[in-house]
């Protein structure tokens, strides 16, 4: 087990002395008139011409000792929880990689398709959603695209991802349309680094926290770009963000939930490149996420495995996604899920991926199972006719025969003899050849044509709407 405590008791109060500081100090960035006209009148100074909030540390204070009054205690040790198997939902990566042609290219409709094809019939008992970008439309309206072709062709379409407030209202009608009210996603909510609340996120947080959802903040700070190079530096400015970010949560909803996740990264200062599973970044982001609970009560957990540095698609990518989950779960007592398919820190998806990392999400369910002893499960009449394994083997026996596809882990792709780079391909290969078998496998579902074409006159006038 790692050590799961970072930080000594005074190293808290030290860095909550240097939140207070730069909360008052510094304050952040928001534009958007309401949140500041609501931390106006919840005791913030609001500078309206730059468009900034600080907030008196005795304001901070308070709101932090009446969040811990609202937080439960310890929770006990929680029994492991097995990751759930990935799907195709709201990834909406920025390319697409085609394992059979051997090509990364940007996201679009063809392959947005082909996506939700694959979905319905991989995991047809949950919802297909917008999992791919699509770059081959004008940008304000390419959630209103990807959900047409979400609900022409998904038996479960998830609502789109609504980039920007204004195009939530067009969503939203689309969905009753279809039959299903408020039928988008704002999905994560993040700074702009350091401390910036700019439009479209400070607009889309004030939206969904006045209709009750959490208050809360994806981070995705970079440790020595948008943070301070030292972790005491990085828990500093993330965690003034966070609180922030709940602040003028409770300005516009005394009642709204407090929420947030930290995916920390850091950056290679021999090539630039960012990463948000590197040993350091993972660091960065235990001891923030430990420091608010301690000072605060709220557990912010760190962010899945879904985010790595791999750009091809193959164990190495699977591997390093399992590390980083598994080490969360070492860290904070929980198993996030091991990926969902993407490549390069989520910008790529990758269909062969997905499949490999529900094969690797399968052995990780191994590790949540009881042990049940039964008499069937001891297997003394076993054990005693094998004896010293001289003359017989456990692996001759009826009760192996029986049992062990219920208690062996049996990948249906994956080779147990050990990793090689032509044992890869095959793996690979097989992979793919699983995916094309369960893309025509689809079939198209029965959608009513009128609610379709009423769906694209609010497209059509979105367009009108949007673009000009």
């Amino acid at each position: 087990m790692f050590q799961k405590a970072l930080l000594k008791d005074a190293d808290v109060e030290v860095l909550a002395d240097g939140v207070l500081k730069v909360l008052e100090k510094v304050g952040i960035v928001c534009q958007n008139r309401e949140i500041l006209e609501a931390l106006d009148k919840a005791g913030a100074r609001v500078d309206y011409a730059s468009e900034t909030a600080t907030f008196p540390s005795r304001m901070t204070r308070a709101f932090v000792e009446q969040v811990r009054k609202e937080s439960p205690g310890p929770e006990p040790s929680p029994k492991f929880s097995p990751p759930s198997l990935p799907g195709l939902g709201t990834q909406v990566a920025q390319f697409f990689y085609d394992y059979e042609k051997k090509e990364r290219r940007r996201g679009n409709r063809r392959d947005f398709i082909e996506l939700i094809k694959l979905g319905e019939t991989l995991h047809p008992e949950h919802s297909v959603g917008h999992s791919l970008l699509l770059t081959d439309v004008p940008p304000m309206l390419e959630p209103l695209e990807a959900a047409l072709l979400l609900a022409e062709h998904s038996r479960k379409p998830a609502p789109a991802f609504a980039w920007h407030v204004c195009q939530a209202d067009y969503l939203m009608e689309m969905g009753e349309i279809l039959g299903r009210p408020k039928w988008f996603s704002y999905g994560a909510n993040c700074f702009a680094h350091p401390l910036r609340f700019d439009k479209d996120v400070a607009d889309r947080f004030a939206r969904r926290v006045k209709w009750g959802d959490s208050a809360g903040l994806a981070a995705m700070p970079v440790v020595g770009v948008s943070t301070p190079v030292t972790v005491a530096g990085f828990a500093v400015v993330t965690s003034a963000e966070l609180v922030a970010a709940w602040l003028a949560g409770r300005a516009l909803n005394p009642h709204v939930g407090l929420g947030g996740s930290i995916w920390g990264g850091s950056m290679d200062m021999k090539t630039g490149e960012v990463s948000y599973c590197a040993f350091d970044a993972m660091l960065f982001a235990f001891a923030t996420s430990e420091f608010m609970r301690r000072w605060t009560g709220k557990m912010i957990p760190v962010g899945g495995g879904e985010y790595c540095d791999a750009r091809e698609p193959g164990y190495y990518a699977a591997l390093e996604k399992a590390y980083k989950a598994m080490t969360i779960a070492a860290f904070q007592g929980r198993h996030p899920s091991i990926g969902q398919g993407l490549l390069e820190e989520g910008k790529t998806l990758a269909p062969v991926q997905l499949l490999l990392e529900r094969e690797f999400s399968v052995g990780a369910q191994v590790l949540g199972r009881t042990a049940p002893v039964t008499p069937e499960n001891v297997a003394l009449d076993t054990i005693l006719d094998v004896r010293f394994g001289l003359t017989k083997s456990y692996l001759d026996t009826d009760h192996t025969l029986q049992n062990y596809r219920q208690w062996l882990w049996c990948p249906q792709f994956m080779d147990r003899s050990g990793w090689a780079f032509e044992k890869e391909e095959v793996v690979l290969k097989r992979l793919q050849g699983k995916v094309n078998e369960l893309v025509a496998r689809y079939e198209k579902p029965e959608v009513d044509p009128d609610k379709l074409a009423k769906m694209r006159k609010v497209v059509e006038r979105a367009k009108k709407d949007l673009l000009t």
